[in-house]
């Protein structure tokens, strides 16, 4: 039976890339946006040219009657659900100091980067159980994308710091949830990822990459991640759940 992922935010960026890769691994599609269908079609069109089923939808996942309609539509469109990859997030309207950041920037990236996965996840995570009780041989998982951000403070976003640091506790706790029906849950951490969401800030990272930041010289991909999260949802790491996987081209690791 052809599996199913839904991919937030999985027609830009890290989330396409994500999408490119489960859609090679022969995944059926769900991907959802806050853009209408004509604005993400030509991403859609893509997924397809690689020979899967894609089906998109419309929603705000910060908002609960977006998140039902969401698991609504697989349901009606597919009827079952094998992965979830939360990886839509929102970065900073404006890098601000902490000293000065405002209190209307905070609360819209943390309803979109940390309280909207983590309730969506628990709408899917009873979904699963439910296949599960249904299905012995069901087989799911759950993928958190969240930053190095996490781990490394950056004090002119650090609403966006904090989201990303909640989110992987967040996959902690669903890892320790979900362990006895046997639902593997990671978390996936890149570091600096081409993107559009990372394009105003090119010409800074490519300094410090020149200077030395990163082990591997280079700018990370989304097909970087991509390829990760399509081994984890294969099932190639099941011992592994709980645990955070590293994309940061060595970026993290402590240097003399």
């Amino acid at each position: 039976m052809t599996k199913t992922a839904l991919v937030t935010g999985g027609t830009r960026g890290i989330g396409l890339g994500i999408s490119r890769c489960l859609a090679k691994a022969g995944y059926r599609l769900a991907l959802c946006g806050r853009k209408s269908q004509a604005d993400v079609e030509a991403s859609l069109e893509e997924l397809r040219g690689l020979g899967t089923e894609v089906v998109y939808c419309q929603g705000d996942i910060s908002r609960h009657e977006n998140r039902e309609n969401i698991i609504q539509k697989i349901k009606q469109e597919f009827g079952s659900l094998n992965v979830l990859v939360n990886n839509a997030g929102i970065a900073p309207a404006e890098r601000a100091d902490i000293l000065e950041a405002g209190e209307e920037s905070f609360d819209k990236l943390i309803g979109v980067n940390l309280k909207s996965p983590y309730l969506l996840t628990q709408l899917v995570a009873n979904w699963m159980v439910e296949q599960k009780h249904d299905n012995p041989a069901y087989s799911g998982s759950i993928v958190f994308i969240t930053s190095v951000s996490a781990v490394v403070a950056s004090v002119n976003r650090g609403d966006y710091c904090i989201s990303k640091a909640g989110l992987a506790m967040a996959a902690k706790l669903w890892a320790v949830r979900l362990a006895e029906f046997d639902i593997p849950v990671y978390e996936v951490r890149p570091g600096i990822i081409a993107t559009d969401m990372t394009s105003g800030v090119k010409e800074k990272y490519d300094k410090m990459i020149e200077e030395g930041l990163l082990l591997l010289p280079r700018w990370g991909t989304p097909e970087d991640i991509g390829k990760t999260v399509a081994m984890l949802c294969n099932g190639d790491m099941l011992y592994a759940t709980g645990e955070v996987i590293t994309l940061d081209g060595g970026m993290t690791v402590p240097r003399l």
